[in-house]
């Protein structure tokens, strides 16, 4: 695999979006050790403190601040960027700001969806892309089932319908600029990538259950457990990345083949529930106690969530290298044990993940 994607990436221009962020500067991490050359288009770092500035990040990628929604200044920095891949990771990912704020979620996700999308129609050389979605753009089931690519897209709370907008604007896009059958006159490959809850190092986010263990502890306080019962589909962040850049590598490869959706997600028997996860995280901390604080009045969530990546095992040949319970102790290990140098502790995890 490593081989694979030294050969797809080395050498190679990369435009992401949503660099500054958790699971973006991990990739930015790993495209720097894969030799491409990354420019990113993002806000500044949302958190104080964040991976993306413990890690250096503008030492290892060209960095513009700027907003999804700046039409103009997105599409130029694409073109300056001239990449060979892009990748779409910006976002506002979290369910309850989706709440709190329903119209800064939708613009920001659909609109800038949309105009990464059009900075691509306009972008003149070929290009494969994969647009980053979530395991939440289902309709919920009820069924228990984990969801397949092929299920019915929907969304109860804001920030899942927006993240199914993302999928259907991409489609459109797909059928109406990129279609397959003229790959040979546009050069464009879209994918769409759709993982669960990933967890890793260097996450401050709020409203995110191992950052809110991690604060507790540090503070001394006992953390409080909002949905003890909810069933997540827990991954290491390097889990997702690692599919991401594997798809488009088989893109690079079969253009045609592979501008689709897939699904990420840690094996089917390896689901947990969020009061099993703290309690993992706990553990690897070396102690601490919790709480359960049911709010009744809580906005909606859904309780189960499952992806089935059958597709991705069988097309791309990529499978979870992590266990629920390793990925926590990793990403506890990286918060107990990374202060003297992140960066060096950040790669070696993506090292020893490779090596397995």
């Amino acid at each position: 695999m490593v081989g694979i994607l030294h050969n797809a990436f080395r050498g190679k221009r990369v435009f992401l979006t949503g660099h500054t962020g958790f699971k973006g500067s991990w990739l930015v991490v790993m495209l720097d050790m894969l030799g491409a050359k990354t420019t990113g288009y993002a806000l500044a770092p949302e958190t104080t403190p964040s991976h993306y500035e413990k890690i250096g990040g503008d030492d290892l990628c060209h960095s513009v601040i700027g907003d999804l929604r700046d039409r103009e200044k997105l599409r130029h920095a694409i073109r300056q960027a001239r990449p060979d891949y892009l990748i779409h990771m910006g976002a506002q990912s979290l369910v309850r700001r989706s709440y709190r704020d329903p119209v800064d979620t939708f613009e920001s996700n659909v609109t800038g969806t949309l105009n990464v999308l059009d900075g691509l129609r306009h972008y003149e050389l070929p290009c494969n892309a994969v647009i980053i979605t979530t395991d939440k753009v289902y309709a919920e089931s009820g069924t228990g089932r984990p969801y397949v690519e092929s299920d019915k897209l929907g969304g109860y709370d804001p920030y899942s319908t927006s993240k199914a907008c993302c999928e259907l604007v991409t489609e459109s896009y797909r059928l109406s600029y990129f279609h397959p059958s003229k790959h040979a006159e546009h050069g464009k490959s879209v994918a769409t990538a759709r993982a669960g809850n990933v967890i890793g190092g260097g996450d401050w986010c709020e409203d995110r259950l191992i950052p809110d263990v991690v604060r507790a502890m540090a503070a001394g306080e006992k953390v409080r457990v909002r949905n003890p019962r909810a069933v997540r589909p827990w991954q290491h962040v390097l889990e997702p990345l690692t599919g991401y850049l594997l798809l488009l590598a088989h893109q690079a490869r079969q253009p045609t083949m592979f501008g689709e959706g897939f699904n990420f997600g840690p094996l089917a028997e390896d689901t947990l529930e969020v009061e099993q996860v703290v309690q993992l995280a706990l553990k690897a901390w070396g102690g601490g106690k919790y709480f359960c604080d049911v709010d009744p009045n809580a906005p909606h969530e859904a309780a189960l969530l499952r992806l089935n990546s059958a597709k991705a095992h069988a097309h791309l040949k990529w499978r979870p290298r992590f266990d629920a319970r390793t990925a926590i102790t990793k990403t506890i290990e990286w918060y107990r044990k990374s202060d003297a140098d992140p960066l060096a502790y950040s790669r070696g995890q993506i090292e020893h993940y490779f090596a397995l």
